[in-house]
């Protein structure tokens, strides 16, 4: 299936390499194009397990998926504050969701599919073993179902656009536009936060919860933003060839002058 992708699919095969090119640039040519045929591997999993993570059994997704770390959720819910998951782009995200939630269901903000069939089948597979969905636009919504003390997964590791962001560095690329969002839950609601990543392994599925930063929000945004990208910069280098690098992460640049990276 990665195989197929890499056919109808050429231009993001060629943005997952650009990136790549971009983020690291001590690798060689012949060292990038084996991440990128590695990625679209994971590319055709990934849609399987998405379907995996909407329709499989309760059964199933215990016997194949593992929780790593839950304790430091346990220890933010046993202080009556909800937690806010900053959960990575991993492309097995739809079956790491399923398997948290069979855990401890939790909230999702999410995205509407603008196909009303796959919005159809996307709810209602994430909502199997979760409680709801929150769309992107309700931040109202996620602040009161955190301080409601509950378990909300959140993505910092997009490119949301100029108004939302700070330009701070991600990997090699010096100014990157990073979402102000996390700043903004953290700050208004009665929370705190731990990261997340789901990652296939050779026996299966592992969602592993890893404590959040200390003293944040500190007041200083700048210094805040920064250290959650190189957080996030961390659990990408546990299976980088997992990470969803066909996103144009760096497509909003710090001038609305400067070229674009992916030309």
């Amino acid at each position: 299936m990665g195989k197929i992708l890499a056919k109808v699919a050429k231009k993001r095969v060629d943005v997952a390499k650009r990136n790549l090119e971009l983020c690291f640039p001590q690798k060689n040519p012949q060292q990038i194009q084996h991440m990128v045929d590695e990625n679209l591997d994971h590319a055709g999993m990934a849609i399987l397990e998405a379907s995996m993570g909407w329709w499989w059994p309760d059964w199933r997704v215990r016997k194949h998926g593992e929780i790593e770390g839950y304790e430091h959720v346990q220890a933010i819910l046993d202080k009556g504050k909800g937690v806010l998951g900053l959960a990575i782009h991993n492309m097995n995200l739809e079956l790491g969701c399923r398997i948290a939630g069979v855990h401890h269901p939790s909230v999702a903000f999410y995205r509407k599919h603008n196909n009303p069939l796959m919005e159809y089948m996307q709810y209602r597979g994430r909502a199997r073993s979760n409680k709801y969905m929150i769309h992107k636009r309700n931040v109202k919504g996620l602040i009161e179902a955190l301080d409601q003390q509950e378990v909300c997964f959140y993505l910092p590791d997009q490119d949301y656009g100029r108004n939302r962001s700070e330009f701070v560095p991600f990997f090699a690329v010096d100014k990157v536009a990073s979402t102000k969002g996390t700043l903004l839950f953290a700050k208004e609601s009665n929370c705190e936060t731990v990261f997340i990543v789901s990652i296939r392994t050779d026996s299966g599925y592992k969602v592993k919860f890893v404590p959040g930063l200390k003293d944040f929000p500190s007041g200083d945004d700048i210094k805040d933003i920064t250290r959650i990208n190189e957080k996030v910069e961390e659990l990408v280098e546990i299976a980088p060839a997992q990470y969803l690098w066909m996103h144009k992460r760096f497509k909003t640049r710090p001038n609305e002058t400067d070229p674009s990276l992916y030309e």
